[in-house]
């Protein structure tokens, strides 16, 4: 198919994303970007305390260990977000836990060959928490987006610190009136503002280091497992970065820098095994999100979040004190920041593969939940780890229906409903005077690894 001409493109560079207030390379004032760092920081505690809390329990380890794995993993993805923001793509990203890694290392807690301990819990959940707390984040970052205190529109800024204070004290009453008194344990656990023991569990201060939990071990079988996860993080992560170039205003990221990303993000995974944080690395996509919630894209801000991973990894007790936030709040607020990346991609999905994309992986999921492997479950292990994992990402299947239809339907004639005008001036690093500004490497790298 013949390359469309560039005037055909309908999006110029300069025009993809209005409002926005600091765009990647412009900074808002210190006292300003440290407040919006630790948002970022508080954000990524999601997944943080999510992956341990879910994973550590079926290792059959405690209190103790899920802290010192939560702790660890704070600390690598604070390494991992400088690196990628000083040496990767150098966009305003947090690479954080990934939970494209789940099915192949609860394949790896259950090998007969291991020691394993099931942990059968009621499924439970707390609308009581989640709906009030995704009405009041829509209604500051939204609706009340405006606001202005000493021209500073505190409530699009900062909706996401306002509305976790109030909802998490809103949690912490309902924890000490005893409403969750009698509810089952993982209610609890995604509840109560006490439950979790990572205070109590949690040193003073703890500096992770690598192979802290003893010598490696491999696995044929598991590493072909995990290199479908990886698969599917490198798919995940290069439409993040996409999103994020756009939410920040900076030109489409070249080919060049995606695998430069690329490359420093196997260099996280490779640091996450080191450590044992039981989990590989991706781009945050909730942390994207954020970036277009408040309409600011500056760098310094997400190294400033780095920074507070870094630190409160270290001081135990602060960190878990922050990471004691019910599980819920930080569901409602995904739902919110997922679809404000989707909102800005110019991708046009075809409806049917974004359905796919939704609906197959929720199903391998509740499947795993309940079963605790996955729906393909032959006698090939290193299978079954390869299938469950690549329909556990909704974006790998929607990925893969998409490409299928638009390469099998009648695409010759599409190709500007498909986007692909749009992309012609990015996909080269000279396409634009402004990639030099925005991806050349800081202390004159350039030099060894020339743009090409």
């Amino acid at each position: 198919m013949a390359a469309p001409k560039l005037e055909e493109i309908s999006h110029p560079p300069m025009d993809q994303l209005q409002g926005l207030e600091y765009c990647i390379d412009s900074n808002p004032s210190w006292g300003e970007a440290i407040a919006l760092g630790f948002q970022h920081y508080i954000l990524a505690l999601g997944t943080a305390v999510m992956i341990p809390s879910f994973l550590v329990p079926l290792m059959g380890g405690s209190d103790g260990d899920k802290v010192r794995v939560v702790q660890t993993l704070l600390f690598v993805e604070g390494i991992n977000t400088l690196l990628q923001t000083l040496f990767g793509t150098r966009l305003p990203t947090v690479v954080g836990g990934s939970y494209a890694f789940m099915v192949p290392i609860i394949s790896i807690i259950h090998d007969p060959s291991l020691a394993s301990i099931e942990d059968n819990h009621v499924v439970g959940r707390c609308v009581e928490i989640g709906i009030p707390m995704l009405i009041l984040f829509i209604a500051f970052s939204q609706y009340l987006k405006n606001f202005k205190t000493r021209h500073l529109p505190i409530m699009e800024r900062f909706a996401l610190l306002i509305t976790i204070t109030v909802i998490w004290a809103y949690a912490h009453l309902l924890t000490a009136s005893g409403a969750y008194k009698h509810r089952p344990d993982l209610t609890q656990m995604n509840c109560r503002t006490d439950k979790a023991n990572l205070i109590s569990s949690a040193p003073w201060i703890k500096i992770p280091y690598p192979l802290q939990w003893g010598a490696p071990t491999f696995d044929a079988g598991h590493a072909f497992g995990m290199m479908a996860a990886v698969l599917v993080s490198l798919i995940e992560s290069t439409g993040a970065y996409k999103a994020a170039s756009r939410l920040a205003s900076a030109t489409p990221p070249p080919a060049h820098v995606l695998s430069r990303g690329i490359g420093w993000q196997g260099i996280g995974i490779l640091l996450s095994g080191l450590f044992g944080t039981l989990s590989g690395s991706s781009v945050s996509v909730e942390n994207v999100g954020l970036l277009g919630s408040t309409r600011v894209g500056s760098r310094r801000v997400i190294q400033i979040s780095a920074g507070f991973m870094i630190f409160f990894s270290m001081l135990g007790k602060f960190g878990a004190f922050f990471a004691s936030i019910p599980f819920t709040i930080f569901a409602a607020v995904y739902c919110v920041l997922f679809g404000l990346v989707g909102r800005f991609q110019d991708l046009h999905i075809d409806t049917f593969a974004l359905f796919l994309g939704l609906s197959v992986p929720e199903y391998f999921r509740e499947y795993t939940a309940k079963a605790l492997h996955g729906p393909a479950h032959t006698r090939a292990g290193w299978f079954n780890d390869f299938l469950n994992t690549i329909f556990f990402s909704s974006p790998t299947v929607a990925l893969i229906v998409a490409v299928f239809l638009d390469n099998t339907l009648d695409y010759k004639d599409s190709a500007k409903d498909r986007g692909m005008p749009w992309w012609v001036k990015f996909r080269t690093f000279k396409g634009d005077t402004r990639n030099e500004e925005f991806y050349t490497l800081p202390f004159n790298l350039n030099r060894f690894f020339p743009p090409s």
